[in-house]
């Protein structure tokens, strides 16, 4: 079995379960002197029968096992004296392997066994982490913070009318990726009253809320449409095997393609004019070309005013794929929800002439020595509008 395989069924079998993108300040690379990982506040019932108290510190030893091979005796402590008001996970002995620069950006995954003993799991590669989302049923928006049961997640409040009436009016098992985003999106703002105004001056609060809506309706179909199969026995191990396997392969291509959707919808709002997809050299296909293939494909077009856009989810191994997708553009713009990348991995990109572009509330996940060089959504949408007019 993987490691994140056992992850996943760590994470599943637990009676309460954690994760997090490694974030410079829990390896040191921000220069602080804090230690450990730093957990949200949000996730003490991980470790306290009670949220700490401001004014007083506690802690819990434990015994970890860290991918299913060794252990350490570590410290889940809150720090409450002073003006301290925070959750770390400390102590784990000279020469532990997941607290360097490298891996920033990775997926720290935490399963509580009973009350003194954890399992936890550290994942790098771009498609284990996905595949941990994809199982797991939840999202890089939903990181940071105690992991949901699939029996406990519900759809916002506000939205359910809207959802129902969608999911009631399918005639067809599963809605295309574009037919999700498009009604996810469309339930959202109407419940919300958010107008294009409002969206043009908010693009990364509003794509974040997208992305959102739009995993709260996906979750909402795949329980109305799955419930009567889980009520029932499998006749067979591939019959439940190929079942899952339907479901996994399916989340996991939503989540490919929403991202790509709502930046679209994004960039109409914004009014700019693009193409997505459109065939450059070696039959490479960008996601975004700004403005139109037609300028890209004319020598005289002031290459200043053309911009490229690759969007990826997470980007820790993905970010090399981008390089040979418009030779004529030297800067490459790369659109993540990766919270977090290391300083090695940040050099690189900068020598190969990638720029980042972030939601704005995941800046602060990066070093503060390179986020002058990364730009939040809003910054690169008028980047654009400035070569367009």
């Amino acid at each position: 079995m993987s490691v994140v395989e056992k992850a996943i069924q760590s994470a599943q079998q637990s009676e309460i379960a954690f994760s997090k993108f490694i974030q410079p300040n829990d390896t040191g690379s921000t220069g602080g002197h804090q230690s450990g990982f730093h957990l949200h506040k949000k996730s003490w019932p991980l470790f306290f029968e009670t949220e700490g108290e401001k004014g007083e510190n506690k802690e819990l030893f434990a015994t970890i096992k860290w991918q299913d091979d060794f252990e350490t005796s570590s410290r889940f402590i809150y720090y409450g004296k002073g003006t301290r008001n925070e959750y770390r996970l400390t102590r784990f002995g000279r020469g532990f392997p997941f607290l360097t620069d490298d891996n920033v950006g990775d997926l720290l995954v935490l399963s509580k066994k009973d009350k003194e003993y954890f399992e936890a799991f550290v994942l790098s590669s771009d498609e284990d982490i996905e595949s941990f989302f994809a199982a797991l049923n939840i999202t890089s928006t939903e990181t940071n913070g105690i992991i949901p049961k699939q029996e406990e997640q519900t759809t916002e409040d506000r939205l359910v009318k809207c959802f129902l009436k969608y999911i009631e009016g399918l005639e067809v098992e599963f809605p295309s990726t574009i037919e999700l985003a498009t009604n996810a999106r469309n339930c959202y703002l109407s419940s919300y009253n958010i107008t294009q105004n409002y969206i043009r001056s908010n693009p990364d609060k509003e794509i974040l809320k997208w992305l959102e809506s739009e995993y709260d309706l996906f979750k909402a179909i795949e329980n109305d449409r799955y419930s009567e199969l889980i009520r029932n026995p499998f006749p067979s191990i591939e019959v439940l095997i190929k079942s899952a396997n339907t479901i996994l392969n399916r989340r996991k291509s939503r989540a490919g393609k929403s991202l790509e959707h709502h930046l679209e919808e994004i960039f109409k709002i914004a009014k700019l004019t693009f193409q997505t997809q459109v065939t450059t050299e070696n039959n490479k296909k960008p996601d975004f070309l700004f403005p139109n293939i037609e300028a890209y494909n004319n020598p005289s077009f002031d290459e200043q005013k053309l911009i490229f856009l690759a969007s990826k989810t997470t980007c820790k191994d993905r970010w090399r794929q981008i390089l040979n997708e418009a030779d004529r553009i030297k800067t490459k713009h790369l659109f993540t929800l990766q919270q977090g990348i290391s300083k090695n991995q940040l050099e690189e990109m900068k020598q190969y002439n990638v720029q980042l572009v972030i939601p704005k509330a995941y800046l602060t996940s990066f070093p503060g020595e390179y986020r002058a060089d990364i730009l939040i959504l809003e910054q690169f949408v008028s980047k654009v509008n400035l070569t367009q007019s």
